[in-house]
């Protein structure tokens, strides 16, 4: 999958959501409506950190490439040429997949 052409703001960063299940492991299909949202992707683009109240940079500690879980409905979403993105913010997420 291509980045999308968006550099993030301050903690923020883009996700490629991972898709969901289409069909269970005995062979029933799931419909879109009755999927779960994802709540894993791989970090695509990450911003340049947070700033303090006193202009000093917090860097991130995710990096690109991390596989991360985030928060159910954290983020914003974003369509680029068909592919599906997300915006959050670093404090959604949860863990970096080791």
């Amino acid at each position: 999958m291509s980045k999308p052409n968006y550099q993030p703001l301050a903690d923020r960063i883009i996700v490629a959501p991972q898709t969901a299940e289409q069909v269970t492991k005995s062979g029933i299909f799931i419909p879109d409506s009755a999927q779960e949202k994802p709540q894993t992707g791989t970090v695509l683009v990450v911003g340049p950190g947070r700033v303090t109240e006193d202009g000093k940079n917090v860097p991130m500690s995710v990096k690109e490439g991390d596989v991360v879980i985030y928060a159910k409905y954290g983020g914003t979403e974003l369509k680029v040429d068909g592919a599906e993105f997300l915006i959050i913010r670093e404090s959604d997420v949860l863990a970096i997949k080791k």
